[in-house]
């Protein structure tokens, strides 16, 4: 694209309905080696008295013919160019038939057909489609559609496509057909098509009216034997869907396929789920603790999506958090019911603070309902998602548990079968809660994390305890002034003895508070003894807390608070406050001293019992340098590195013992790999204390005895990751003799090599930018395959803070040449990985401008794809 063709934006107060009913739709695909055949006959009706032409995207096709009500259409009767499709002079009802040509193994996009290790797959999501063949291409834009898959029954014995099977057969010359039909209307996003040699994991799901619904997962034959866990994950989440939410399956089967090329992590297409391998392929030898929480999120998430995306689809992809930020919230309270409840939240809440906070202190915040866009791929983001979740969550603590579910059963009975909006999903919230949520839509409309500043006095003569909160929202592009949020702040207080002060239905003895002005005072009476306020518990809203409590009450309530995610917090603010001093002293060139609280809190809770082991491990680890770096005015990386170093080094030193007591004790005897909460604490609490015995700099030569140990007798994925990582940093020959040995055992699993090019990729050690540089001509790295990009090149620049910003800039040229050399090629994943860049603004003065050059360096780019474009220009534009 030329820098004089400035992409226009698309706006959300612009949208009109489509001028014509698209009925029906069938798809013919005849696949061959070198391209594929589309045809596609649809019967269209005319809406209303409009004579608009009939309008059809397109994209990357060769238009072969067009066929109107069994006529063909010649030259002057239609009008197309790079992106459509114009038909002028139709009737009111007709059936259109396009034939197009496609070439799926020249599509490096990933979107629309194309090729991924010989065998076909789709990705429709968003504007996909209009890749395969021109259509309206719009989610609001439903239809049934029967597909019909023509290919050489030796390349490609199984063909796959929504709804259920209704015909196959075999042909002349070696190729044979199958016949799909979906009995339910949908978007052409939701189309998926598979073809390949596949093999197929079998088993069924009796639903709660008695209908056995066929399972099948399809794979490689070499992964064949990594599916049970996410076939478990599934059945799990079909049974958690009945049980919480009444939701039963629809159709006779439901399909999982699992591709290594992939731009998401999975897509939700209607009975056909295809997946990135990532989020289906486990085994204990090659996939860690994270990666089976994962996989069984996900599936759940896609799953999920059948009711909260596909029966019920979003009008406009400005609304597109009324599919995702709704299924982002089912899937995780499906996983905290299947494992901790607390440690599930506090990932939830690390990722939003680490992404998507950041995201909304930058340039490209945007509302959860985003008002306008240049290019679509650009707002899948953790926005739309994450705090689409947390907004979702907002109105289930309002409304409660029970009206909640009145809410969602309400949803579905108006709008099963539509394509409507997030105003509708608030109003059957409310029609069905009696709670007044017009205020509460702000969270849709307004962009930036609210700041909360606290206040509290207790009155001993009247017994009478006050808490002053007062909200303010920071201006974000195109918004300087924000009005008040509606938000629930769930609290507890406490005396020093730890016992709840309030009485309350909760086991913790939670309250929840309603703000809903810039300023507003509750007042608890009959507070006989001074308490101890623990705020925002269960991080009941996404929004910054000011400090406004003692690091001797941060804890006291570390120690004492009977909510275990509130717990976690106050160690982690405290944490957080500490290394921030000590990065502050060093900036200054001043000696570091640590906070002998600090030290002495965390010194007493390894001494204490421990009940949920991977909640502990959790408050023993450091808050990550990507989000203290959101608490500075401004980032200087490597003293922020070294004075975490620091941090973790006294600590370390200083309890030596203990953490040695319990990683001996914390030891997995010889017995079988287990995937249960009790089972992943131990060996989460075993890694954090390895962490602790590494931290030594210089490293002790016991210690690094312990740590090859660690990882040449690990009998799990997770164990072998976490000493690898301490080893790649010492660097030297440490390094390398367990760099060659993982590549030796794991050269033909490319999951577990994506592990290989992550780990060497977020070594601290010097020469990493060089490794990463090097390990670009590695046989085993592609740059048109998305997870090798995001294991080396995206880890490296958005994990790796401190070798990234590296002071002579090479870290930003060598990401900025990525950036362009993918641009031609994914422009999804090219635009993904400008996030590093985009907060410029925040970082030292050095770093500023050379961070901005290279911004700069690529905006002065001849071509450049939409996704890219937006991002770099809005990094650039004042705001």
């Amino acid at each position: 694209m030329m820098q004089s063709e400035l992409p226009a934006p698309v706006y959300r107060k612009d949208y009109k309905e489509y001028d014509y009913h698209l009925e029906s739709i069938f798809l013919d695909f005849d696949l061959h080696e070198k391209l594929t055949r589309v045809t596609a006959r649809s019967r269209y009706q005319r809406t209303g008295d409009s004579a608009a032409p009939l309008l059809l995207f397109g994209e990357e096709l060769e238009l072969t013919r067009i066929v109107l009500n069994g006529r063909e259409l010649e030259e002057g009767e239609f009008s197309v160019d790079k992106t459509s499709l114009a038909i002028s002079d139709v009737p009111d009802d007709f059936i259109l038939e396009v034939e197009t040509i496609i070439y799926p193994d020249q599509n490096s996009s990933l979107e629309g057909l194309y090729r991924s290790s010989n065998n076909y797959c789709t990705q429709c999501e968003a504007e996909g489609f209009r890749k395969i063949t021109y259509h309206p291409d719009r989610p609001d834009v439903l239809a049934k559609f029967t597909t019909r898959i023509e290919s050489d029954l030796e390349r490609c014995p199984v063909m796959l496509a929504n709804g259920n099977l209704i015909e196959s057969g075999q042909l002349d010359n070696g190729r044979h057909f199958a016949v799909w039909e979906d009995p339910f209307p949908k978007p052409s996003y939701l189309f998926a098509l598979v073809a390949g040699r596949l093999v197929c994991i079998k088993d069924t799901y009796v639903t709660g009216s008695g209908r056995t619904v066929d399972l099948g997962i399809f794979v490689e034959e070499r992964n064949r034997d990594k599916c049970g866990h996410a076939m478990t994950s599934l059945i799990k989440a079909m049974r958690w869907d009945e049980e919480v939410y009444g939701l039963e399956y629809d159709l006779d089967n439901f399909m999982i396929v699992a591709v290594d090329d992939f731009n998401m992590g999975a897509m939700e297409n209607k009975g056909l789920n295809i997946f990135n391998s990532k989020y289906v392929l486990t085994s204990p030898e090659s996939a860690t603790d994270a990666d089976y929480l994962g996989v069984e999120g996900v599936v759940g998430h896609e799953y999920f999506h059948n009711w909260t995306g596909n029966r019920v689809t979003c009008r406009d992809w400005f609304q597109l958090s009324l599919k995702e930020g709704l299924t982002v919230f089912r899937d995780q309270e499906f996983s905290s019911d299947m494992n901790s409840r607390p440690v599930k939240r506090i990932e939830d809440v690390r990722i939003l603070k680490n992404g998507q906070f950041r995201e909304d202190s930058g340039p490209m915040a945007h509302p959860v309902r985003p008002d306008s866009f240049v290019e679509i791929n650009n707002f899948y983001t953790a926005t739309v998602y994450n705090k689409g979740a947390e907004v979702i969550r907002m109105i289930h603590s309002l409304v409660g548990p029970q009206r909640f579910r009145a809410g969602m059963d309400l949803y579905f009975a108006r709008h099963d079968g539509k394509a409507v909006t997030c105003d509708d999903f608030v109003a059957a919230m409310s029609d069905a809660s009696g709670v007044d949520l017009d205020q509460f839509k702000l969270w849709y409309s307004q962009a930036g994390t609210p700041v909360l500043e606290v206040e509290t006095e207790w009155n001993s003569a009247s017994s009478k305890y006050r808490v002053d909160i007062r909200q303010t929202c920071p201006k974000t592009p195109g918004q300087p002034v924000k009005k008040p949020f509606h938000m629930p702040i769930k609290i507890g207080l406490i005396n020093r003895e730890g016992r709840s002060l309030l009485s309350s239905e909760h086991a913790d003895g939670s309250m929840t508070l309603e703000l809903r002005e810039s300023s507003q005072s509750f007042v608890f009476d009959h507070i006989e003894e001074q308490p101890v306020l623990s705020f925002l518990r269960d991080f009941s809203a996404p929004v910054r807390v000011e400090k406004f409590q003692s690091r001797k009450e941060l804890a006291f309530l570390g120690s004492c608070d009977p909510n275990l995610f509130n717990r976690w917090d106050s160690i982690n603010r405290l944490g957080c406050e500490v290394i921030l001093e000590v990065t502050e002293s060093m900036i200054k060139g001043n000696t570091p001293v640590i906070d002998e609280l600090f030290l002495q809190s965390l010194a007493q809770s390894l001494e204490a019992p421990i009940g949920d082991k991977a909640l502990f491990a959790l408050s023993l680890q450091l808050p990550a340098e990507t989000t203290l770096a959101q608490e500075m005015a401004q980032v200087h990386p490597e003293q922020l590195h070294l004075a975490k170093r620091y941090v973790m080094k006294t600590i370390g030193a200083k309890n030596r013992e203990c953490f040695m007591r319990l990683y001996e004790k914390n030891s997995e005897p010889h017995q079988d790999h287990a995937i249960t909460p009790e089972a992943m604490g131990k060996r989460s609490l075993r890694n954090v204390c390895l962490a602790y015995l590494m931290s030594p700099d210089p490293l002790e030569r016991d210690m690094l005895k312990l740590c090859e140990d660690h990882y040449f007798q690990a009998r799990n994925m997770t164990d072998a990751i976490a000493a690898f990582s301490h080893l790649v940093d010492v660097g030297g020959q440490a390094a390398e003799k367990v760099i060659d040995d993982f590549y030796r055992r794991w050269s033909k699993d490319p999951l577990v090599l994506d592990k290989w090019f992550s780990l060497q990729a977020m070594s601290r050690s010097e020469g990493t930018l060089d490794r990463v540089k090097s390990l670009l001509g590695h046989a085993a790295f592609s740059i048109k395959n998305p997870n090798k990009v995001r294991a080396l090149i995206a880890t490296f620049a958005g994990l790796n803070h401190y070798r990234f910003h590296r002071p002579d800039g090479s870290g930003y040229r060598f990401l900025g040449d990525r950036i362009l050399e993918l641009n031609g090629i994914n422009p999804q994943i090219a635009a993904r990985l400008l996030q590093p860049l985009i907060g410029w603004r925040r970082y030292e003065p050095v770093l500023k401008e050379k961070m901005k050059g290279e911004l700069e360096r690529v905006a002065a780019q001849k071509e450049l794809s939409r996704d890219v474009f937006e991002i770099v220009s809005k990094s650039l534009a004042s705001y």
